[in-house]
């Protein structure tokens, strides 16, 4: 099984928002995150900036 972190840029940085992430929603008000160990969770306010397959990471950024 393969799992992909989330993170979070802002001002040059990156933040880890989740590890181990099985799915990723896009929803009116932003995203829906579910991982492994801590369930869904809802994102309002952030979109997908780009996705890195090879390193496994999805990069996010506030939308508003």
């Amino acid at each position: 099984m393969c799992q992909t972190n989330v993170v979070i840029e802002q001002d040059g940085k990156e933040e880890l928002l989740f590890e181990n992430v099985t799915a990723l929603e896009v929803i009116d008000s932003g995203l829906t995150v579910t991982t492994l160990f801590e369930g869904r969770q809802e994102l309002p306010g952030v979109a997908i900036r780009r996705i890195d397959f090879d390193g496994g990471k999805v990069f996010l950024y506030k939308t508003g």
